[in-house]
């Protein structure tokens, strides 16, 4: 199916290609691009997709970043993995690029949050972020989702910063933490128990840096357990 768009300068262009990175996202997905096949070249998807080539440019190298496709010397892009096709259904039309840029943004909050964690932690944040991490271990053991109790851990750490910003950061943006915990915990439920426990003991390294006040683990075991989660929303099930 072609699209058109009548500007695809400026804010327009940005909107446009997040639309295509989502049409090429969903042709993986659905099998029309397969794994280890290489995709048409910039001037033809331009040309599926009624749109200049450096905006087809962009999304290509939006979904390089994602892990999805890859950049062979003189014979162009291929597809390196398919994800599973449910991901589309959980995150609102048009919305998926910024889905995976908001995991960017959290990358570098929440890092940040986990070493203030570690610096200025009290006992009652110790009590609540052992509490958190208690309930998705309670999830994990019953089968169940566990969103809201793995955004209760995130929330816990925040609070444990004793920095009101960090707080009130992740009150702005629940809406967009909500789905992002939502996604991730959806696709885990489809993956070996191996893999679901590997999440989990991402949470627990953190929780143990910031409980050994160690700033640094703490940073960088949080920034790792994002990004590792952003990569897994396009690991196929």
């Amino acid at each position: 199916m072609k699209l058109s768009v009548a500007n695809d300068s400026g804010a327009g262009a940005t909107r446009f290609g997040d639309i295509i990175y989502e049409r090429i996202v969903a042709m993986i997905a659905e099998g029309k691009f397969p794994v280890n096949e290489r995709l048409p070249a910039e001037a033809k998807l331009a040309e599926m997709f009624g749109a200049s080539r450096p905006v087809v440019r962009d999304a290509l190298e939006r979904l390089r970043a994602d892990g999805l496709i890859v950049s062979r010397k003189g014979s162009g892009s291929y597809v390196r993995q398919r994800p599973d096709s449910s991901v589309l259904k959980m995150v609102p039309v048009g919305s998926l690029a910024d889905v995976q840029r908001f995991f960017e943004f959290r990358a570098g909050l929440e890092a940040e949050a986990a070493e203030l964690a570690a610096r200025n932690w009290q006992p009652a944040d110790k009590e609540r972020i052992s509490a958190a991490l208690l309930k998705i271990e309670q999830c994990l053991g019953e089968g169940r989702l566990g969103a809201e109790e793995d955004q209760e851990l995130h929330d816990a750490v925040a609070i444990a910063t004793g920095n009101q910003f960090h707080v009130s950061a992740r009150e702005l943006f629940r809406p967009h933490f909500a789905i992002g915990h939502s996604v991730t915990r959806s696709l885990s439920l489809k993956r070996t128990p191996e893999q679901i426990r590997s999440v989990q003991d991402e949470h627990a390294v953190i929780v143990e840096a910031i409980f050994a006040r160690q700033e640094t683990e703490a940073h960088d075991a949080m920034k790792r357990h994002i990004l590792n989660a952003r990569a897994r929303m396009f690991q196929g099930v």
